[in-house]
Formats: structure tokens, C-alpha cells, sequence
């Protein structure tokens, strides 16, 4: 029998869940999907204001669901890892059945 996860890796799983479950979040993530991008772009994608999309990349980036990277007075931001994409991936092709 497999065993059970441990309360620490319960409680990470939850925390992916509940950054997954706000739908402005969700949007940001499905657009860095299609590649880096920065505030500015994002904002226009989600059709958000800047900060408000900003404060949800902060949220994002210390669940280490999206990286960020400077150039010159720019942030870029991007999915940290393969893992963020096959669980958006996945959760969207259990929808569409």
C-alpha cells in the first residue's frame, strides 16, 4: 500500500491549490504559459491594473510558481518550472472531459 503523504507536504499541496483557485492568478499563470513576459503585458493580457497584477506576481513568486528576472529597470516573469505547466495542463484537460 502506498503511503501517506506528510503533514508538511498536505499543507504544501493545499497552498498550490489555493494560488490555483483565484481565478486573476490563474489568468497570469495561463498567460506566461505562452512564454516570459513583463508587468506591463501581463496587465494588458488579464486586463488588470498594474499593481494589482504585480501584488498577485508576489504571491506567485513566493509559492515559487513563477521566476523573475531583471533587465535594466525591467522584471520579466515566468513560469518557475515544468511542474506549474503540466498542472495547469493537466487540471484543464480534466475540465474539458
Amino acid at each position: 500500500m502506498k503511503e501517506l503523504p506528510t503533514l508538511q507536504e498536505i499543507e504544501k499541496v493545499s497552498r498550490i491549490f489555493k494560488l490555483l483557485s483565484d481565478a486573476t492568478r490563474l489568468k497570469i499563470l495561463l498567460t506566461l504559459e505562452q512564454g516570459e513576459r513583463n508587468v506591463t503585458s501581463i496587465a494588458e493580457v488579464v486586463q488588470m491594473e498594474q499593481s494589482a497584477v504585480s501584488h498577485q506576481l508576489k504571491l506567485l513568486k513566493d509559492n515559487r510558481m513563477v521566476k523573475a528576472r531583471r533587465e535594466g529597470k525591467t522584471v520579466f516573469y515566468r513560469l518557475d518550472d515544468q511542474h506549474v505547466f503540466d498542472i495547469l495542463e493537466e487540471t484543464l484537460e480534466h475540465t474539458r472531459h
